[in-house]
């Protein structure tokens, strides 16, 4: 059974900065694909960044210059630093990995922004 665990949450003044953790655990051969995603009160889950098991990022536009995602293939671990926040960056953010075309998602870890 795969689990994946999110840390690093919190609250944070506008301009401030957070980092957020995603620890995948089980029987896992190789990740494809580890992500962060956010769903804020009313709105639907959305694309922050993703990362390929080569390095490769996508950002969505909204945080692109500010967010940065990283990951550790060794501890199957996936990161995501958060600079210049702002108070729309206000959703829980969730993890997801895609091991062998499947995708796992964590339970999610709350970032608040105050202005």
């Amino acid at each position: 059974q795969v689990q994946l665990v999110e840390s690093g949450g919190g609250l944070v003044q506008a301009g401030g900065s957070l980092r957020l953790s995603c620890a995948a655990s089980g029987i896992i051969f190789s990740i494809n694909v580890m992500g962060w995603y956010r769903q804020a009160p009313g709105k639907q889950r959305e694309l922050v960044a993703v990362i390929t098991s080569g390095g490769a990022t996508n950002y969505a536009d909204s945080v692109k210059g500010r967010f940065t995602i990283s990951r550790d293939n060794a501890k199957n671990t996936v990161y995501l630093q958060m600079n210049s926040l702002k108070p729309e960056d206000t959703a829980v953010y969730y993890c997801k990995a895609v091991i062998v075309n499947r995708n796992y998602w964590g339970q999610g870890t709350q970032v608040t922004v105050s202005s």
